[in-house]
């Protein structure tokens, strides 16, 4: 693997990164790298849901589906 070294890079800019590496649980090269990938190489296609993730986010709370008004049924004759 490459190496690169970044100059210059502002004092704050270092001090936020640490932060959230250290929010992460990684070190703050890890949290440069992965930062850096994400830059570069973004994802492609939106990550499709499963079948059981679509549900289970159609059933939250808060969710307002609209009801068709009732109507009467129809009776089946059968007189020929």
């Amino acid at each position: 693997m490459a190496s690169v070294t970044i100059r210059n890079l502002p004092d704050d800019v270092k001090q936020d990164l640490r932060e959230r590496a250290a929010k992460n649980g990684r070190s703050l090269e890890d949290e440069a790298r992965r930062a850096l990938i994400a830059l570069v190489r973004p994802p492609s296609s939106p990550q499709r849901k499963s079948i059981g993730q679509m549900l289970y986010d159609g059933s939250r709370p808060g969710l307002e589906l609209p009801i068709p008004p009732r109507s009467r049924a129809r009776i089946p004759t059968f007189d020929d």
